[in-house]
């Protein structure tokens, strides 16, 4: 299906497209299991494993390779033992047996980007007075607590600039 030049595209269309190339060469065809690492493998796994490569045998696209870096030897042998549940995982998100065999290389991760956490500030008098007059509506306590976490939570996160 080609799409016309004048029709607005689709983001995800446009970074599969640039993004194959390089997955492709590291065996993923998609990037979608470096994507979806921490929801194949857990939390504790993705902090500390990356997914380098896929090696498949010559002119065949099942029965590969994972080459797994960890960054634990502890966490390495754990692994070996939890290597057929974590074939298991990754055929799933495949769909079909690409995976047979994990190779576990132990050292460093590549660096993640440290998304900084921003601070709140607080609510002032006026917006505090302003949202409690819109929750006296409320007569569940529960309720009413949780949409004055919602309400802080909206107003102390939006930006304004005071010049």
């Amino acid at each position: 299906m080609t799409i016309r030049r004048y029709q607005s595209r689709s983001i995800s269309a446009t970074v599969e497209k640039l993004t194959r190339p390089i997955f492709g060469k590291r065996g993923f065809g998609q990037g979608t299991m470096i994507a979806d690492w921490p929801n194949i493998t857990g939390s504790v796994l993705a902090r500390h494993t990356f997914p380098e490569k896929i090696v498949y045998p010559r002119g065949e696209r099942g029965n590969g390779t994972l080459h797994l870096r960890i960054d634990s030897p502890a966490l390495a042998l754990e692994l070996q033992h939890l290597e057929p549940q974590l074939l298991d995982r990754i055929n799933t998100h495949f769909g079909y047996r690409a995976v047979s065999y994990i190779k576990i290389i132990q050292g460093a991760l590549p660096e993640k980007e440290e998304v900084p956490v921003e601070e709140k500030r607080a609510l002032t008098a006026n917006e505090k007075q302003a949202l409690d007059d819109r929750l006296n509506l409320v007569s569940d306590p529960q309720l009413k607590a949780a949409l004055r976490g919602l309400g802080t939570e909206i107003t102390t996160s939006k930006t304004t600039s005071k010049d």
